[in-house]
């Protein structure tokens, strides 16, 4: 093992609606990569959590169920829809609701959590390589990673998005409470103790607010291919 090249990594941090999770999932496929969706590990001990009946403000009950899931990405063969089984169950709509949403981003702000998401999230990374998405994959989870791509755009078209999904999905929305939940959250996913969300300091910011998923995919497998070109 000594000497061996790691297993190349692709970050992609960013606030909710940049866009990342779907760059991620489309590049992923595109190099034959695995694919972590960090949210959805928060997102599934927040249903974890509501499914036991626990104080999100109790911390020992938090991580003690961060440490015992079981989460399992499932294919579909669809670019943006990634099965999630949480101990055998899938919850796949239980944790893409608004509610779960915000879960997410409660449990996410508990230091001993990240700790005890740190480990699963590292047994992701096997060969060919990985792309990672979230809020803190380039900053902390892989530092080291061989290219960190951090996805923005302004809270109005991150609303617009988010709308758009809800209202194709069936659900019923509101434009301004999500534009209200979105600068809510990221006033707390910037100000938490651990890992605030900003881009790691060597990663590259790409503005998304004008381009669509094919353009962003696009931009970021070029800087890839940079990369690892050698010499």
């Amino acid at each position: 093992m000594t000497g061996r090249a790691p297993v190349p990594v692709v970050t992609l941090d960013g606030p909710s609606g940049s866009g990342k999770g779907t760059v991620g999932q489309v590049l992923a496929q595109r190099l034959g990569w695995h694919f972590l969706d960090s949210g959805a590990l928060y997102r599934s001990l927040g249903v974890a959590a509501v499914k036991a009946g626990a104080d999100f403000s109790d911390r020992p009950a938090i991580v003690k169920l961060a440490l015992g899931m079981d989460v399992r990405f499932v294919p579909r063969g669809v670019a943006d829809t990634i099965g999630v089984r949480l101990n055998g169950e899938d919850i796949g709509e239980a944790m893409r609701t608004e509610e779960g949403g915000r879960h997410a981003s409660l449990v996410a702000a508990i230091p001993e959590v990240r700790q005890a998401l740190l480990q699963k999230q590292h047994s992701f990374r096997q060969p060919p390589g990985l792309v990672a998405d979230g809020r803190d994959m380039g900053s902390t989870v892989f530092p080291d990673a061989i290219l960190k791509i951090y996805l923005t755009a302004s809270p109005e078209v991150r609303a617009a998005r988010r709308y758009k999904q809800l209202i194709e999905k069936g659900f019923d929305a509101n434009l301004r409470q999500l534009l209200d939940e979105i600068r809510e959250r990221d006033a707390r996913d910037a100000g938490r103790e651990v890992s605030p969300l900003k881009p790691a300091e060597d990663a590259c910011i790409l503005d998304t607010s004008q381009l669509d998923i094919s353009g962003v995919v696009e931009r970021v497998y070029g800087l890839l291919q940079e990369r690892q070109r050698p010499g």
